[in-house]
């Protein structure tokens, strides 16, 4: 067994409000999202989309007693935090709903998943192409960082100069040909006399925008992230300043946590791909596991770190299989739409179902009631694939145990029906491995039966 030094609990910086401080005041800011999430929960229909139907809009501002245009801010943002689910045509309330009032870390993720939306949350100007806003977003973690830094009030001036600066990094990033590389050159005519061939079409650069033009995007996309970000009560506008709220400098200073952690990986699975990664910490206890999921998440984004880990899942190798969806608990709710759309895959269902009921604040132990019968039974054969690919012949043999069927007859015929591709492989890993010589040749003579097609 390995032995690595702990990291010690980060303190957060001096100065931050208690949790319980936190959740209040993250509390305070959802406070009419988390009054649309409990008339919608009870309302028959309030509508499938997006936006709040028309009919269900008028009857909620009159019902809470507010504009339309409050209850519409408040629908976006309970279904940002995780408030309410929307399934099909009717709402539900989600978990985090239903543990609003007692549980102080459920209501900090929930704010925490609104101020990664803030972009979702404030509209962005129109006439702004799209790729100058996705530039501003992924520029303003600086600014954040920035202001965070500064534990105080900074001027709009210096958030200008980073924020342009930021982008200017992402664009030159970005740049493959630099401009006048597609020039032709100049072609004489061949010797014999005969018409000098056209010069080969190439892309000429545009001519590159003025710095004012530059100058006066950015002062506006600067402005929008920092009404977004006040919107969501991550900072507050004063004349020419802004300032970081509690939760704002709490919730940067994890994020930036996150990332030290991220650059400290102990088994140095940051720069790993997801299989590699999971791979690396498939002998890992469970706690030093979730570091280093965090650690490999924190630098990624998190949608293309979910896209990463399913993309795995949906692999040949089981254990794989098993550790992404592990990986993917620690994503939490971020994660929950691309799993959801995943429970239809036979494959990754029963992962799916089980990551859905554990999000949903079902008890993971209780497969039974979640898997269908021939749901467990896959999940068994699936199992008992990554144990034989990557474990131990006597974890093989203790497998037989979690067997929801009782009986090794019973698990035979269920495990035969199922239809996993690893099927035969499993049972005749199960057979050489076991110790009862008559157990084993019942186990090898199931195996040939799934071989051949017999019953």
């Amino acid at each position: 067994m390995s032995t690595r030094r702990t990291r010690p609990a980060p303190r957060p910086p001096e100065g931050t409000p208690p949790r319980t401080e936190l959740a209040r005041q993250a509390r305070a800011v959802l406070a009419d999202a988390v009054r649309i999430a409990h008339w919608a929960a009870g309302a028959p229909a309030p509508g499938s989309s997006a936006p709040l139907a028309a009919q269900a809009l008028e009857r909620a501002a009159t019902a809470l007693e507010l504009s339309p245009a409050q209850v519409r801010a408040g629908w976006d943002r309970a279904r940002l935090a995780g408030l309410i689910e929307l399934h099909g045509d009717t709402a539900r309330p989600g978990w985090r709903l239903r543990a609003w009032d007692r549980d102080d870390s459920a209501v900090l993720r929930g704010w925490v998943a609104l101020f990664d939306a803030w972009s979702l949350v404030h509209a962005a100007p129109e006439g702004i192409e799209t790729g100058a806003v996705a530039e501003a977003v992924e520029a303003v973690p600086q600014v954040l960082s920035l202001l965070q830094l500064s534990a105080g009030p900074v001027p709009v001036p210096a958030l200008l100069d980073l924020l342009a600066q930021r982008i200017a990094e992402l664009q030159e990033e970005r740049c493959e040909v630099p401009y006048g590389a597609g020039r032709a050159p100049l072609e004489s005519a061949p010797a014999d006399g005969r018409p000098a061939p056209a010069p080969t079409s190439v892309p000429v650069p545009a001519p590159a925008p003025s710095a004012d033009r530059n100058a006066d995007l950015d002062a506006l996309l600067l402005d929008w992230a920092l009404e977004g970000l006040a919107a969501v009560g991550a900072l507050t506008l004063g004349n020419g300043h802004a300032t970081l709220t509690p939760l704002g400098n709490w919730a940067v200073w994890v994020k930036l946590e996150q990332i030290c952690v991220a650059a400290q990986s102990p088994a140095g699975n940051i720069e790993q791909s997801a299989a590699d990664m999971l791979l690396g910490c498939a002998r890992l206890t469970p706690g030093p596991a979730r570091d280093e999921y965090r650690a490999w998440l924190a630098a990624r984004t998190v949608g293309s770190a979910v896209a990463e880990l399913l993309a795995v899942a949906r692999g040949e190798d089981a254990l794989l299989r098993g550790l992404a969806f592990e990986a993917l608990r620690v994503v939490g709710a971020p994660a929950e739409p691309e799993v959801r759309a995943v429970v239809d895959h036979s494959s990754l269902r029963p992962y799916a179902l089980l990551w859905l009921a554990e999000y949903e604040g079902g008890d993971p132990d209780d497969a039974q009631e979640i898997l269908s019968r021939e749901e467990a039974t896959w999940l068994w054969v699936d199992t008992a694939a990554a144990v034989a690919d990557h474990g131990e012949t006597g974890l093989l043999v203790r497998h037989l145990d979690s067997a929801v069927q009782g009986t090794v007859p019973a698990l035979l015929d269920e495990v035969r029906a199922v239809g996993h591709p690893r099927t035969v492989q499993v049972l005749v890993a199960l057979a050489a491995a076991h110790p009862d010589p008559a157990l084993a040749k019942a186990v090898r003579r199931a195996a040939f039966q799934v071989h051949t097609g017999g019953a």
